[in-house]
């Protein structure tokens, strides 16, 4: 989907069956891919939230880090963190 258009935030969920979240992740970064929009950030979901998790969420690209089962609180300010307000351009995201 991120071939064909643009988006504002990406939920990964880091245990797809085909592809996982961080070689997503990989690929959405990789600018040699057809990814429209290379700087979306990218916030993993999992139900692993182990340090170690985090740290390889971040490694591989992501911007940041939710642990399932999610807190409606914690999504709003993620949320919040990582999308423009309303009428405004979209920051750029701290990957690196």
């Amino acid at each position: 989907m991120l071939q064909k258009a643009r988006y504002e935030l990406v939920l990964m969920d880091c245990q797809m069956p085909e592809m996982d979240g961080f070689e997503a992740t990989r690929i959405i970064r990789d600018r040699t891919s057809e990814v429209l929009e290379h700087d979306v950030p990218v916030v993993a979901m999992t139900a692993n939230a182990f340090p170690e998790d985090r740290a390889r969420a971040i490694a591989c690209g992501m911007n940041d880090f939710l642990a399932k089962p999610v807190d409606r609180a914690v999504l709003a300010a993620m949320l919040a963190k990582w999308l423009p307000p309303t009428g405004e351009e979209p920051a750029q995201s701290a990957v690196g």
